[in-house]
Order: C-alpha cells, then sequence, then structure tokens
C-alpha cells in the first residue's frame, strides 16, 4: 500500500474561478497543466518530490489531458527528455532536487541550451540550501550563467508562484532559452491560495498525434560547427530577448516604499524573509508593506541593466540580499553601476554572510548595519540591538544550561527506522571488522548513508549517488586489502551500475560490492523503480519476513548479464549469514567483482500494506499472530553490547529491578515491529541469551484458548510448588 496522494490529485482537477488551497509545491504542479504543458518527467527528492509522485499518481487524468509522465532513471534522464522542445512547439516540465541534481542533468543541460528551445521548457529545482538541507551547500545559480538559461526565483506567494510557471514557459518561447525555477524548501511548503484556472490539454499530445517528424536541420544540433553559431545567438539575440520579455511583462516587482533615499534589491525566494526582518524596524506592517523601496528580482538571471540602473540611480544607498555564495548578483550589478559611472554605495556581504541561509535574524543584523551607517536616527535600532544582543546572550545561556545535560545523555544522531533491513547488514559489518579487520567502506547516498553515524560509523567517502563502486578505485590501487563499496537498489540504477560495476568490470578490478535490495528508492519517499516487486508478490506473511517480496530479479539478471561471476544473496536479518559472506569475499582467491545482494523489503512500505491488512483481520474477528521480542531482566548482564551492534530506538535501557545491581537492564520498548534483530545480534555475536521471542495472537480459536489454559494452570503449579 503506497502513500496516497488523492486528495492533492482532486485539487489539480480545480477550474476556472475555483479556489486552490494548499502548499507551494502542489501550485506549481497545477501551474503547469494550466500552462498546457505536454509531458513532465523528473527524479524525486525532497523539497520537490510531491511534484512527480502526484503526477504519477494522477496517472489516468494525465492520459485524459494527453500529457505523457515520466519517472525517469536520473536527472541526466530527465533532462534529455526536453530535447523534444528543440524542434517542436511542445512544452516540457521537468523536476529534480537542488545542486546534486543539476549536477547529474549537467551535460543535457548544456547540449539543450546551445540550440536553443521552440516550445517551452521549465526546468523546476527543489533548491535545497541552508540549515534544513540534506545535501552539500551549493547553488545551481551558476548553471544558469555559464549554459544561458533564464532562472526564476519567485517570491514565495502562490499566486505569483502559479503566474510565474505560466511566465515561464513564455518566456522560454519568446527567447528560445530553457527556463530554470528554482524553489527553496520554504516556497515549497509555504501555504495559501488562488484562484484557479482551466487546464489547457497540449495541441500536440498522446492525444493529439504528430503525423510527420521535423525537418531535419543541422543547425539545431549541439555539434560543431554550429555550436559557434549557437553562442553568438545567446548573447546577440536569446539574452536581449529574455531581457525585454522580463521588463515588458513585469516579471520581477518594484515595491515602493516611502524612505525613496534607499534600496533593498533582493532574490524573490528571500522576500518573505526580508519583510519579516522589516517588521522588527517598523519598517513594514503585518500585510507585509515596506517603507523602503524593495526591487524583488522574480528573475535572477539574466538581470536587466537599465531595470537595475534606473532603481538605483536616485537612491543615495541600496542594500543587496543575495543568499549563499559566491555572490553572483553582487558582482554583476556592481560592474553595472561602475560602467555607468553611478556613484551610488552597493552594500551585500559587507554586512552579510557570504555563505548560509538568510534567516529573518540573519537579515535583521544586516539591516542594522545599514541603518546605523545610513539612518542612526531610526528610532527601532536602539529596540533591534538590544534584542539581537538578547538572542546571542539567550544562547550562551542554552548552552551553559544544555552543556551539563549533554554529558549526561547520551547522543541522539540521525539513525535507521525501527525494524529498517539495512541496519542489521551494519551489525554484520562490525561482527566480520571483528574478524578480519577494519576495511575502507565507500559509502553511498541512501539510506545506508545513516550507517556513517552511531553505532556503526560505517563509510570513509560520499561522492554521489551511486557511486560508491566508481569512488572506491583509486583507493583500491593503493590498499593491501579489498575495499567495500555500499549502494541502494535506487543508486544501482540510477548511476551505479554504468558508472560502478561496468567500470570494475571492464578494469577487471579486485573489487566488493553490498547492494542492498530493499525494492524502493526508499531515502526520497519510497518510490517504486524497475527492481520493485510487483503487487501480487506483495504477499505478506506473519513472521516470514523474505516472503516473496523480492521475486523480482531484475538487479541479479542485469549483474549476470553483465558478466559479474561472484554473485551471491542473503536475506539481511541473518545476520550470522552476513557476516560470513562479508569474511568469504573479502578472503576468496577470486580476483574480480565480487557481489553481495542484500534482501530485505523497506520496512515503511511494508507496514503501509501489513497495517491495514491486520485491522480488516481484527475488525473480522479473524486469529491475528504478532510477533515481539523482549528481554528477560533475569538473565540480562547489563553489558548493552547488543544496543552498541544494533542501534534500534525501540533496544533501549531501563532501571534493574535487582536491588542487588546497579547497571540497567536492556528492555524491548512498545514500537518494536519484530524484526528479530535483536535476537539475531546476540546470537552472531555470542552475547548473554537474554532475549525471547513471543507470538501474541488475538481472536484465538478454541482450542488455542483450552491450551493456554492448561499451560496457565502448570505454570500456577510449578510457582506453588
Amino acid at each position: 500500500m503506497e502513500v496516497s496522494f488523492q486528495t492533492e490529485i482532486e485539487q489539480l482537477r480545480l477550474g476556472q474561478g475555483e479556489e486552490f488551497h494548499g502548499e507551494g509545491i502542489l501550485a506549481i504542479t497545477k501551474a503547469l497543466l494550466q500552462s498546457g504543458v505536454a509531458y513532465i518527467g523528473g527524479y524525486q527528492g525532497a523539497p520537490v518530490s510531491h511534484l512527480l509522485d502526484v503526477m504519477v499518481q494522477a496517472q489516468s487524468y494525465m492520459e485524459e489531458l494527453g500529457v505523457r509522465v515520466e519517472a525517469c532513471a536520473n536527472e541526466a534522464s530527465a533532462a534529455a527528455m526536453l530535447g523534444a522542445s528543440i524542434h517542436y512547439p511542445l512544452r516540457g516540465a521537468v523536476t529534480w532536487k537542488s545542486i546534486v541534481g543539476t549536477n547529474v542533468a549537467a551535460d543535457a543541460l548544456s547540449n539543450l541550451s546551445s540550440p536553443g528551445v521552440t516550445g517551452g521548457v521549465l526546468i523546476i529545482v527543489g533548491e535545497d540550501y541552508g540549515e534544513g538541507a540534506s545535501v552539500i551547500q551549493e547553488r545551481s545559480h551558476a548553471y544558469a550563467l555559464k549554459s544561458g538559461m533564464v532562472l526564476l526565483d519567485p517570491r514565495p506567494n502562490l499566486t505569483r508562484m502559479v503566474d510565474m510557471v505560466e511566465e515561464g514557459f513564455r518566456l522560454s518561447e519568446h527567447a528560445n532559452m530553457p527556463v530554470m525555477m528554482e524553489l527553496r524548501i520554504r516556497a515549497c511548503h509555504v501555504k495559501g491560495s488562488f484562484v484557479a484556472k482551466d487546464n489547457v490539454a497540449p495541441a500536440i499530445s498522446s492525444q493529439h498525434l504528430q503525423t510527420h517528424p521535423a525537418v531535419f536541420n543541422y543547425a539545431k544540433l549541439a555539434h560543431p560547427p554550429v555550436t559557434f553559431s549557437h553562442e553568438k545567438l545567446k548573447y546577440e539575440q536569446r539574452i536581449p530577448a529574455a531581457r525585454q520579455y522580463i521588463l515588458e511583462h513585469g516579471l520581477n516587482e518594484v515595491m515602493a516604499g516611502v524612505h525613496e533615499r534607499w534600496g533593498f534589491v533582493v532574490q524573490g525566494g528571500l522576500y518573505n524573509t526580508l519583510i519579516r526582518a522589516l517588521q522588527q524596524f517598523d519598517l513594514a506592517d503585518v500585510h507585509g508593506k515596506s517603507q523602503i523601496p524593495i526591487l524583488v528580482l522574480n528573475v535572477t538571471s539574466p538581470l536587466v541593466p537599465e531595470q537595475i540602473l534606473d532603481f538605483c540611480r536616485t537612491k543615495d544607498a541600496v542594500f543587496l540580499f543575495e543568499e549563499g555564495q559566491p555572490d553572483y548578483l553582487e558582482q554583476e550589478i556592481a560592474t553595472m553601476l561602475r560602467r555607468q559611472g553611478l556613484p551610488v554605495p552597493l552594500h551585500g556581504k559587507d554586512w552579510l554572510p557570504m555563505g548560509g541561509e538568510y534567516t529573518a535574524e540573519v537579515m535583521s543584523r544586516g539591516v542594522l548595519a545599514f541603518c546605523k551607517a545610513y539612518w542612526p536616527e531610526l528610532p527601532a535600532i536602539s529596540a533591534v540591538s538590544t534584542w539581537l544582543e538578547g538572542l546571542g546572550e539567550q544562547r550562551a545561556q542554552a548552552q551553559a544550561w544544555v552543556q551539563p545535560q549533554m554529558q549526561a545523555l547520551p547522543p541522539r544522531p540521525p539513525g535507521f527506522c525501527v525494524g529498517c533491513p539495512e541496519r542489521p547488514v551494519f551489525s554484520a559489518l562490525k561482527l566480520a571488522q571483528q574478524t578480519m579487520g577494519s576495511v575502507h567502506i565507500a559509502a553511498d547516498i541512501g539510506c545506508h548513508a545513516l550507517g556513517t553515524f552511531e553505532p556503526f560509523f560505517s563509510g570513509h567517502t560520499i561522492l554521489g549517488y551511486g557511486m560508491s563502486l566508481a569512488s572506491r578505485a583509486g583507493v583500491s590501487a593503493s590498499m593491501q586489502q579489498r575495499v567495500l563499496s555500499i549502494m541502494g537498489d535506487g543508486g544501482f540504477w540510477h548511476n551505479g551500475l554504468l558508472t560502478g560495476v561496468q567500470s570494475a568490470l571492464f578494469n577487471k578490478d579486485d573489487a566488493v560490492l553490498l547492494i542492498f535490495k530493499n525494492g524502493y528508492t526508499s531515502a526520497t519517499g519510497t518510490q517504486d523503480i524497475i527492481s520493485t516487486p510487483e503487487s501480487q508478490a506483495k504477499i505478506v506473511a506473519h513472521d516470514k519476513w523474505l516472503s516473496q517480496v523480492h521475486t523480482n530479479q531484475t538487479i541479479e539478471n542485469t549483474l549476470k548479464g553483465l558478466g559479474v561471476q561472484w554473485l551471491k544473496t542473503v536475506h539481511t536479518y541473518e545476520v550470522q549469514k552476513v557476516k560470513d559472506l562479508v569474511i568469504e569475499a573479502f578472503t576468496t582467491d577470486f580476483a574480480g567483482l565480487k557481489v553481495i545482494i542484500a534482501e530485505g523489503e523497506c520496512q515503511l512500505e511494508r507496514q503501509r500494506r501489513i497495517k491495514p491488512w491486520l485491522q480488516d483481520l481484527l475488525k473480522g474477528g479473524k486469529r491475528v499472530e504478532r510477533v515481539k521480542y523482549g528481554v528477560d531482566e533475569d538473565v540480562c548482564t547489563g553489558d548493552h553490547a547488543c544496543i552498541r551492534l544494533s542501534g534500534c530506538p525501540t533496544l533501549t535501557l531501563k532501571d534493574n529491578p535487582d536491588p542487588l545491581k546497579v547497571d540497567p537492564v536492556a528492555t524491548v520498548i512498545d514500537g518494536c515491529v519484530g524484526c528479530g534483530l535483536c535476537g539475531e545480534n546476540a546470537h552472531a555475536a555470542t552475547l548473554c541469551p537474554s532475549f525471547y521471542r513471543a507470538e501474541v495472537v488475538k481472536n484465538a480459536g478454541f482450542f488455542e484458548k483450552l491450551l493456554d489454559s492448561w499451560r496457565g494452570l502448570v505454570r500456577n503449579t510449578l510457582t506453588v510448588a
């Protein structure tokens, strides 16, 4: 049972004049349909996962409209889809996560930007920057600059965001340029409303097929010698056309203010935060109206020189708010002012941090510096200074209070879900290294990256999604012992098959690869992949974890087809077998690529399927058996090696019931899903035999109840005796 987006899909059907209520990313999804998009693709990842997830589940409605939806293997394949818009008047949109997705798509984006597009192209990037990010701290801005793409950064207001989607397509067609729209986390999740329009079915689509291909035109290829003319077209025609459109259609916004001596220039995505900062100075009201003029750059590339210069020409000073580094906008605007001989001072990174997220506090500190320099008589300066100083003092006090508590409490690093099938593999790796010594582990993007935290600390490098096997090549050449590479099935299909497996086989590398086969791209939201088991294969078993969830042998068949000779499969919860297999891979005389496939269904998906099924059984009065694990308090020694080897959140400590013992004992709390890892670890590591396994039966049958009564009678007799 997958996560359902039925409510969101109904929002997509809203028509002219109806009011949409919801999150920003769903509003963007609706805007695509209102714009007559013909095809949509992408690769999932926060904060834009919902766009593709909703579209995939709305497949039947998309077919009605004639919109083609592709869940792509990676961002490069998504970007390559956009080639449909080079020749044909087809509007296309793709989406992916932040700079990491743009990095993967870079080759296709360059070859798309060179010949330019005929149909509108919109690339929606979830700009995962700042403290809430889960990736490297870089910006996608550089790609727009170097490839000649328009970059939109809309003000986080649903009406404006929807308008910018529609304008983005028109701008793309007007200037023959791909358009990239970056949406920060807050923009994706901001809630609001807008008045919907009717969805527009594309003129050319799966419902209205083209009868002939485009006439061959070599100038539309990103291939020499026409690439030289493409470069000339960019700066002579396309960028000027884009600037003209931006100016004529008011894509950037000038918010008037009463204090016209000064001006603020801000990226659209930061506008709401700037208003919040200005409210601290009583320079903006509760409705967001600023007293200082603000130029909101909903389009951050290309900048429109005449618009920038007109805004700055009458100002005594201008303050630019540009999040992240390098300071692309500040350098470009400073160059514009210098070339025109405008003496207006331009401030930005001199009063704001070079990098990091621009929160309301950070921007308030910048505004404070600006006001002290140019408006020292402003009454709010003293109050804001006191407020900011107070925040620093509060942090110091909190740190002084928390530090002793932190020393008394164990740290709680990020960890695997309860019952995650990947946790037992890392337990087995710890045990295996006790036998064969420590090994270099090349880690990867995915849930298994959580193995780099306590208590496992497994993973020396992470170089990109599916890149672990490729990243160990240089290490293997200089390491006496073999190197272990880890990747998930999502990473295998995303990039690992070609960059890792193919390369290792071609170079006859002596390498060890461990693939987690949980059946989904779990880290991005448990989306299906080519090796996801078919629905009929997901047969629920009470305690037979393997059941038939891994009847899909696509990964195994692919590896065999490529020529992998050493290929072995093990179930993840069988810790001793995993340990033995890892040791075998490191000690075998076979010198080629050795692949271990660790099978175990993603626990989130399993629980989504099992819980409704069990509830239906209970409602029907049918027998339900649940496995539960526990710790015998009388046997537990208080060593806690089981916890250090597992890290499971439901395996924890409680006070020892024996008044003569001071060490706390291990205990299994509510939330345990009965995976059995604690007992498997105890067996594989020859720990104390304190773990027990119990079957909890509800709606038991007559004979089971009778047997339980006899057992109770025997227990009572023995107790009395």
